[in-house]
């Protein structure tokens, strides 16, 4: 075998210019997979950092509150009692907040915004604090009550400064509209499209908003020491909250926003936890990874019918030029299957070679590009989820790629290279090319 791939080296050497050609178109391919590969990753990164900072933990316990059949809200009552299951079903958490919800209207002098309300103990969110990045006041002063955090495009829309005035208005779960002042301490920097719909106030502020008891909160949002860990918690909370005789929604993989209809034309009164996970609270912007992962797939197999065209070209090429030589080499005794694997291990040579350097290659792009912080525009940021372009490496897709785009090669040549190992030795050693 060794014999077999020193030769197919040598021919790859012996026809530099043929080699040259072929192993840059693959390894101009393989460095734009590993380019798509990073960015989807960075972008489902990003997703998940600003998701579980803004608004859902990896797992949450929530669920609505119906005074009369048709009409909920998203609390959890008496929530202290849950998070008592929680900490004893859940050894993998790592640390555990609780955080308001609610819809509202925010209104300043000058216009309004519909935005999502969080109601925060800013003295126990950790993630708030290594996310957000503040571009005017102090994210502590949000412990003061009454006060609230906006990001940029809000602050813009309603042309507002830390330290302005603003009000509050939102029904309560009972249908009473009710609203709160408050005042700017802070602005953040946008984080894409999460960030439009949301702003901060303290939890009290928020309770005061919507005459809520204060054993009374939006979701449990539970943080894990290992994101794997997520499915698994997601199925034992569920049975545990069960077990100790909560009423649990069926799983419906969309956020709680999504399910104000279907809970409201559900016919029960009183309190039901519903389990869900990052995952699901997120799934209406995750499409921008399902869509980039689809134009990936789209584009690498477009390239891949290019390199499967130009590597049968070059093996036919190789094998009409080698004929004689293959003629002489079965007239000395080599076996077809030999000549089979002198053809397959020159393209497998030029596959790992080819797809090794573009893997570098794309590396390196992604890491020149990470490291220039390309600002994006604002359209883009919608999408991507942050102000800069965030490309993020795996090695494991990224080794996937170089042994998926190396099989490919190496599969392709399996035929022209069964045609060689066909030649009968007299005729191969009279063809005049």
């Amino acid at each position: 075998m060794f014999h077999l791939l020193l030769i197919a080296v040598r021919s790859l050497a012996q026809h530099r210019r043929r080699t040259f050609l072929l192993g840059g178109a693959i390894a101009v391919v393989t460095a734009l997979l590993v380019v798509l590969l990073e960015l989807s990753t960075g972008l489902r990164a990003t997703i998940l950092r600003s998701a579980t900072t803004l608004m859902t933990g990896h797992v949450n316990v929530a669920g609505f509150y119906k005074v009369t059949a048709g009409q909920s809200a998203p609390v959890v009552t008496q929530y202290t009692k849950v998070v008592d299951v929680v900490r004893k079903s859940v050894p993998e958490l790592d640390y555990l907040i609780e955080r308001g919800r609610g819809w509202a209207r925010v209104i300043s002098e000058t216009g309004s915004v519909q935005v999502g309300i969080g109601g925060v103990d800013i003295q126990h969110e950790p993630g708030l604090h290594q996310v957000l990045r503040i571009r005017e006041g102090n994210l502590d002063d949000l412990a003061e009550p009454n006060t609230i955090l906006l990001f940029d495009d809000q602050a813009t829309k309603l042309e507002v400064k830390v330290g302005d005035l603003l009000t509050i208005s939102a029904p309560t779960p009972r249908g009473v509209s009710n609203t709160l002042d408050v005042r700017v301490v802070a602005i953040a920097r946008d984080l894409g499209l999460l960030s439009r719909f949301n702003v901060f106030v303290p939890i009290s502020s928020l309770q005061a908003l919507y005459q809520l008891r204060s054993d009374t909160t939006g979701a449990l949002m539970l943080y894990l020491k290992n994101l794997k860990a997520v499915p698994a918690v997601h199925a034992r909370l569920r049975e545990a909250l069960q077990a100790a005789g909560y009423a649990v929604m069926d799983d419906n993989p969309k956020a709680f926003w999504m399910k104000f209809d279907s809970v409201n034309r559900e016919d029960w009164t009183g309190q039901k936890l519903d389990i869900t996970n990052w995952d699901d609270e997120v799934s209406f912007v995750t499409y921008t990874v399902t869509a980039l992962d689809m134009l990936t797939g789209i584009l690498t197999f477009v390239l891949l019918i290019i390199i499967a065209i130009g590597v049968m070209n070059t093996m036919w090429i190789s094998i009409r030029e080698r004929t004689r030589e293959i003629g002489t080499l079965r007239a000395i005794g080599m076996q077809r299957r030999r000549v089979l694997w002198m053809f397959v291990l020159e393209a497998l040579v030029l596959g790992l070679i080819s797809t090794s350097i573009g893997a570098l290659l794309g590396t390196a792009i992604c890491a020149l590009l990470n490291a220039a912080h390309i600002a994006v525009p604002i359209g883009v940021q919608l999408f991507l989820m942050n102000d800069t372009l965030t490309l993020l490496p795996d090695p494991a897709k990224i080794l996937g790629a170089v042994l998926f785009i190396s099989f490919c090669t190496t599969a392709i040549a399996l035929f022209p290279s069964f045609l060689a190992a066909r030649l009968r030795p007299i005729s191969a050693m009279h063809y005049i090319g």
